[in-house]
């Protein structure tokens, strides 16, 4: 017997046998899809039936492949560009962690090559030998091929090329991180009596190549010591105000952000031995040592412990949950309705989920420009090169400004060695160094709270500041967020300056493409305007279902 269709309601045996994605696809046949055909404009068979049903997928299947194109059409990507380091210096320029190292601590160029050929498909990356001694494996080199569905392609991104091996902000860059280890345990409000912060702001404002902020006169103040670039970082305290303010977490709590942090003086790999069982992937020695209390960050060794053990959106989330609590409007373009509030569209839940899920396709981008494009070596990795020059009989054509500079011997004269000191007992990750994961995340992140909160409101000082000062906004406080959990890896000595600097904007590319495509997927009744920000560069833009243009 059969069952007359149900047009109020879904039939029992529609649930259990599910719509195929075969069954779908048959459907399809050469549909075309058409700009802007991605809603109902009512009519057709009721709603609950299954000819509404097959109507609404059909509506999906155009939204979404109307997003794809618009990607595809949006004109011929550039192409990825590297520097020549590969060329120039082999593999003792290059990332080479976990591989086989001669006594030098330089990789092995076969098993290099090895690496490099699986990256591009031309072997297994079960065929990359690593050392005998290798605990660590390579960290997912295989995510750079992998595909997402919202917002442009990974591999159609592009940055500039890293800082070369041996150029003039190459050497400023290490210069800035040996300055950087030597004052991990000096409080960011004590920078401007502190002598070793005065000798960093006095020698990093001599050399040509210094890429970090400067006041009128060029010159490296103690204020604006190891701050990042983004406007908006040089204002106020060092640290952000997201991780001052208590985190709410519903139903009335909020958590003070009281962490534990590493404990002071507890530098690693300051020893070739050490150093070089570390190139070749062996696990430290030793763990973390952490201080017995909880308590604010406040120096460069606290935020650095903040971004080691950190999950992959955590700041993010909480400076929502903070902006929530705070009572931030979002984004001033949101429509407004006599009769209806927001939450899943629009609302809480929008953007908590937002900011997440533009997490994914963030790092997928900076994977490919670290294993496809890239591969520079860690500044770790640096610091033995430099070691290596200066104690025994190697020339890798080290820039002067750093050989000569006055961090470097004031390392030396600490540690015994001029190897750059790790906060982290296992130093860098078993990926490249360029583009930070940490900085694309943030571009990324802090793009799309900016898209949903109003960036031109005020941020007040927590209770908790260890300072207060002029007014802070909200899209100057998310920029110094964003400056501070990049800077914060360079504290550890696992990332360069530029690493930020040029990851920050990869993550905004990612977060502005992923935005297209969510404004693509509200319904037409809420009649959206699109969402509106200004960019890392200062561009006031809006970003719609059809693109992104100046606001």
């Amino acid at each position: 017997m059969t069952t007359a269709d149900d047009s109020h309601g879904i039939l029992r045996r529609t649930v259990l046998a599910g719509l195929g994605a075969a069954g779908v696809l048959s459907t399809v046949g050469s549909a075309v899809a058409q700009p802007g055909d991605g809603k109902s404009s009512g009519g057709g068979p009721p709603a609950g039936s299954p000819g509404a049903m097959h109507d609404r997928m059909m509506s999906t299947y155009r939204i979404r492949s109307n997003a794809a194109r618009d990607h595809c059409l949006a004109g011929k990507p550039p192409g990825w560009q590297s520097n020549d380091d590969e060329a120039r210096f082999g593999t003792a320029a290059m990332f080479t962690k976990a591989l086989p190292h001669d006594g030098h601590g330089v990789g092995d160029d076969e098993a290099y090559l090895t690496l490099v050929d699986a990256l591009f498909g031309n072997a297994s990356l079960g065929d990359v030998p690593l050392a005998p001694e290798a605990d660590r494996k390579l960290a997912n080199p295989a995510a750079a091929g992998s595909y997402d569905i919202t917002g442009p392609d990974s591999h159609a991104l592009a940055m500039p090329p890293a800082p070369a091996f041996d150029s003039d902000e190459m050497a400023a860059e290490m210069v800035e991180l040996y300055w950087q280890s030597l004052l991990r345990d000096v409080a960011f409000t004590d920078y401007g009596t502190d002598p070793g912060a005065q000798a960093a702001a006095a020698e990093l404002s001599t050399l040509a190549g210094y890429p970090g902020p400067t006041d009128g006169d060029g010159n490296v103040t103690t204020d604006l010591l190891f701050r990042g670039s983004l406007t908006g970082s040089e204002v106020g305290p060092h640290l952000s105000q997201f991780f001052y303010h208590a985190v709410p977490r519903g139903d009335g709590m909020a958590q003070p952000q009281v962490y534990r942090v590493a404990k002071e003086g507890a530098d690693y790999m300051t020893d070739w031995e050490s150093w070089l069982a570390i190139q070749r992937g062996s696990a430290p020695v030793s763990g973390d040592q952490y201080e017995t209390e909880h308590r604010t960050l406040q120096t460069g060794r606290d935020l650095t412990t903040y971004v080691h053990r950190d999950y992959v959106y955590q700041s993010y989330q909480d400076a929502a949950l903070i902006l929530l609590g705070l009572g931030v409007p979002l984004g001033p373009g949101f429509p407004a309705s006599p009769t209806s509030g927001y939450f899943v569209d629009f609302g809480v839940a929008d953007v908590l989920d937002a900011v997440v899920a533009v997490s994914h396709p963030a790092l997928h981008a900076s994977w490919v420009q670290k294993w496809l494009v890239n591969r520079r070596l860690r500044p770790e990795t640096y610091g033995g090169r430099v070691h290596d020059q200066l104690t025994g009989d190697a020339d890798y054509g080290l820039p002067a400004d750093l050989l000569d500079s006055e961090a470097l011997e004031e390392s030396h004269e600490r540690y015994g060695t001029y190897l750059l000191s790790q906060a982290y007992p296992e130093g860098s990750p078993t990926h490249p160094s360029y583009p930070a994961g940490h900085a694309v995340l943030a571009g990324a992140c802090v793009t799309v709270l900016k898209a949903y909160f109003d960036e031109d409101a005020m941020v007040p000082y927590a209770d908790a500041s260890p300072e207060s000062g002029p007014g802070l906004t909200v899209r100057g406080e998310l920029h110094k967020l964003a400056d501070n959990m990049a800077v914060g890896r360079n504290w550890a000595g696992i990332h360069y300056r530029s690493d930020a600097d040029d990851g920050y904007r990869l993550g905004e590319a990612v977060a502005l493409g992923y935005l297209v495509d969510r404004a693509k997927t509200y319904d037409e009744r809420y009649g959206f305007d699109g969402f509106t920000l200004t960019t890392f560069d200062g561009e006031p833009i809006r970003i719609t279902a059809d693109g992104v243009v100046p606001a």
